[in-house]
């Protein structure tokens, strides 16, 4: 039950309508600043530009005015695989990228705990929450009909390519939307089977063998779901004649103010001290 109730926290792809100045920034400044923001926490590997990124991406949030809690309900989904991958480097990665005379912190069989291992399970903690929450960012302040529109333009010089940028535009918004309500679908199915009994009994070694057959039980519904949605929004489309392409107008034209280039100078400067500082070699 506590898995299930944990789904409905999931705010990736849901918009909050505060009407902070990052709401009012232009989509496609969003992106690139996205885009800047996400390859410097990319990039970063030390402790000073990891804790830069986090930090101008907090400070973001705040500005943003979200509901409190909302970076922690962005965050918890990802602690289980952070507290994972922490684990396995810390007693499996001891030995790898080790510096010329490095000592050794704990040493217990294969087991070799190094400052450099402790740097890279920080990195990487730092680094996946940072990505998480800029993610989060972009959907909590941007409504899927602008980011479908940003992502359109940005793109659009593309289609001298032969780039369909109004499909993937349309996709990707699409996609984010779907997120909450494919977890609001999953929380309802495993109520269900837990209801039903389904996957409830001993544990012991055959513990594992018990989650993976319930797992099976999971996806087949919720995968039956997702296409029975999937043809519901092409047939609704085709009964609106939607086409996509060009020749298509937009109800709110984009604007590019100073504020936008204001937001992806700052983004610009984050990327350029994570790099100076990767260069330099900062711990």
């Amino acid at each position: 039950m506590a898995n299930a109730a944990l789904l409905r926290h999931v705010t990736i792809g849901q918009y909050f309508p505060t009407g902070s100045p990052v709401h009012r920034l232009d989509p496609r400044a969003k992106l690139v600043a996205l885009a800047l923001l996400v390859g410097a926490a990319v990039i970063a590997s030390g402790y000073a530009s990891s804790v830069l990124v986090v930090l101008v991406v907090a400070l973001l949030v705040a500005l943003s005015r979200l509901p409190a809690g909302q970076a922690v309900a962005t965050v918890r989904p990802v602690l289980p695989l952070v507290a994972v991958l922490a684990v396995l480097q810390l007693l499996l990665g001891g030995r790898s990228g080790v510096a010329a005379g490095e000592r050794a912190l704990l040493t217990w069989g294969f087991v070799r705990l190094t400052p450099t291992s402790i740097r890279l399970v920080v990195v990487m903690a730092l680094r996946l929450i940072s990505l998480m929450l800029v993610v989060s960012l972009l959907t909590s302040t941007t409504t899927p009909g602008a980011l479908t529109l940003g992502v359109d333009r940005l793109l659009r010089p593309l289609d001298a390519l032969g780039l369909p940028s109004h499909e993937i535009a349309l996709m990707v918004a699409i996609a984010l939307r779907f997120l909450p309500i494919l977890g609001e679908q999953m929380e309802a199915v495993m109520l269900a089977q837990d209801a039903r009994g389904v996957g409830q009994g001993g544990g012991g070694r055959w513990r594992m063998l018990a989650n993976a057959r319930r797992m099976a039980a999971l996806v087949v519904p919720l995968f039956a779901d997702v296409y029975r949605r999937a043809d519901e929004m092409v047939m609704a489309m085709l009964a609106r004649c939607y086409h996509g392409g060009s020749g298509r107008t937009s109800l709110h034209d984009l604007s590019f103010r100073p504020a936008d280039a204001a937001a992806v100078g700052v983004a610009l400067v984050v990327l350029g001290a994570v790099i100076a500082l990767h260069a330099l070699g900062a711990p």
